[in-house]
C-alpha cells in the first residue's frame, strides 16, 4: 500500500473506534448507574435511614458527575487507577455534602465505606467489562 492508502486506513480505522465508542457510551452510563446505584442506594438507606426515593436521586446526581468527571475527562487522559482514584474522591465530598444538605446522620467512617465499595465496583467495570488497562492512553 502507499503511504496515502496506509493514512486513508487509519483514519478510517480511527472513525470507525470513534463511532463505536460513541454508541457504546449510552450502555456504559446505565450499567454504571445500575451498579453505582445499587450501591450508594441501598448503603445510604441502612447508614443514614434515607427514604428511596432520596438515594435514589442522590446515586443518581452522584453517578451524572461521577460519569462526566471520572469516565469522560479522567479515564480517557489518564489511566483506570486515577479514574477509580478520582471516583472515590468525588463520592466521598459529595457524600458529606449530600449528608449536610440532606441532614443524613453519615459519619466519615460510612462514608468512607460507601466510596471504598463504590471504587473497587469502578475498577471492577473499568478492568473487567469495559476493558480499560492501567496503561496510559496516547491522544493525537
Amino acid at each position: 500500500m502507499s503511504g496515502m492508502e496506509t493514512r486513508g486506513m487509519g483514519t478510517l480505522l480511527k472513525r470507525i473506534r470513534f463511532g463505536m465508542a460513541w454508541r457504546e457510551a449510552p450502555m456504559k452510563f446505565v450499567l454504571k448507574w445500575i451498579v453505582n446505584g445499587a450501591i450508594v442506594v441501598c448503603l445510604l438507606m441502612y447508614y443514614a435511614h434515607a427514604r428511596f426515593w432520596e438515594a435514589a436521586i442522590a446515586a443518581t446526581l452522584l453517578t451524572i458527575i461521577a460519569y462526566f468527571i471520572g469516565d469522560q475527562f479522567i479515564l480517557r487522559r489518564m489511566n483506570n487507577a486515577a479514574a477509580t482514584a478520582a471516583d472515590a474522591v468525588l463520592a466521598i465530598v459529595y457524600l458529606w455534602i449530600a449528608s449536610y444538605v440532606r441532614d443524613w446522620n453519615l459519619d466519615a467512617g460510612e462514608i468512607l465505606w460507601i466510596a471504598l465499595i463504590l471504587g473497587i465496583a469502578e475498577w471492577l467495570m473499568h478492568r473487567y467489562l469495559f476493558g480499560v488497562d492501567f496503561e496510559v492512553q496516547e491522544t493525537t
